[in-house]
């Protein structure tokens, strides 16, 4: 029978192989086993793996969800080889992540964010630092596409001729129709960059100053140096606005405009979810539960159908 250690290097070989980096997973599972190996078992229970998965006492509950998981699956390989094991059931240890509303832009935020990405310093070095911020900022407040499905475009993914985005997330790939004036702003910005970089490195679509492709770690940067310049820091329930919540702004105003002019937005969610990329429309109708702007416009139709039910 082979050693737990044994069999965890083949488990984690298998699954980097299938293209699971595992990196923080792997780190952990190699400390479980440690843990195995300390109390004397060579065998997977149920109990010692919730005893290692708890060991952070002060850790939030969907931590030791999260620790369990990842045992959970092992165990699974492991009873593969080992009848002996047991694999810890699905209702151990259940939590539930909680949630913060997302900070929803207004329009005028969203235009001095942008503004203020136009003003940041210009360089012969890299001329194009301030268009390109603006530009990405403003494509994510129109398109509520999510920040790697922006900084993953390659130029042939954008298509300026019928105004739509190919973009791709965890291998999901799928068309996003822009509005002409989103299309115009694009085709400025690639006229720029390309007369900055006439023979590009990259495919992308987006250049850093080096002519790169422009990275999630600049973006956030800057972005959050935005916020404070524009006052915005500390708004929201975080410590200040993040880049995300562009997407959540985004869906949250089409819901309120849809909403306000009397759309069936039941029907019409679907179609939101399918633009936006999310699995399910469970995902989208998140937005109605977070945000105190779409409640106050839902209260009233949900008074009117409780009144004709009593």
């Amino acid at each position: 029978m082979s050693t737990l250690s044994e069999v965890l290097a083949e488990y984690l070989e298998l699954r980097r192989a299938l293209g699971h980096p595992l990196g923080a997973t792997g780190r952990m599972l190699a400390d479980f086993v440690e843990f195995m190996d300390r109390a004397g078992a060579s065998t997977v229970s149920t109990a010692l793996p919730v005893e290692w998965a708890t060991l952070p006492v002060d850790a939030h509950p969907v931590r030791w969800n999260q620790r369990l998981g990842m045992v959970r699956k092992f165990a699974r390989h492991l009873a593969a080889t080992d009848p002996r094991t047991e694999i810890p059931p699905m209702d151990l240890l259940p939590a539930r992540q909680p949630r913060i509303p997302p900070y929803i832009f207004t329009e005028q935020e969203i235009r001095a964010l942008m503004d203020a990405a136009a003003r940041l310093e210009r360089s012969a070095r890299s001329p194009l630092r301030a268009l390109t911020y603006e530009t990405l900022i403003g494509l994510l407040a129109a398109t509520g596409i999510r920040v790697g499905e922006a900084l993953g475009l390659d130029r042939g993914d954008v298509d300026l001729i019928n105004g739509v985005l190919t973009v791709c997330c965890k291998g999901n790939r799928r068309e996003v129709p822009l509005h002409d004036s989103t299309t115009g702003a694009l085709a400025a910005y690639g006229r720029h960059r390309d007369q900055r970089w006439p023979t590009p490195v990259t495919k992308a679509f987006f250049l850093s100053g080096a002519g790169t492709r422009l990275s999630g770690t600049s973006i956030r940067t800057v972005f959050g140096e935005l916020v404070v310049e524009v006052g915005l820091d500390g708004a929201g329930r975080r410590l200040r606005p993040r880049l995300h919540d562009l997407r959540h702004s985004f869906a949250v105003h089409t819901l309120t405009d849809w909403y306000r002019v009397g759309e069936d937005v039941d029907r019409k969610l679907a179609q939101l979810s399918t633009y936006l990329g999310h699995k399910t429309p469970a995902s989208t109708y998140w937005y109605l539960e977070a945000v105190p702007e779409l409640l106050e416009l839902v209260a009233p139709r949900l008074e009117d159908v409780l009144g004709a039910v009593a």
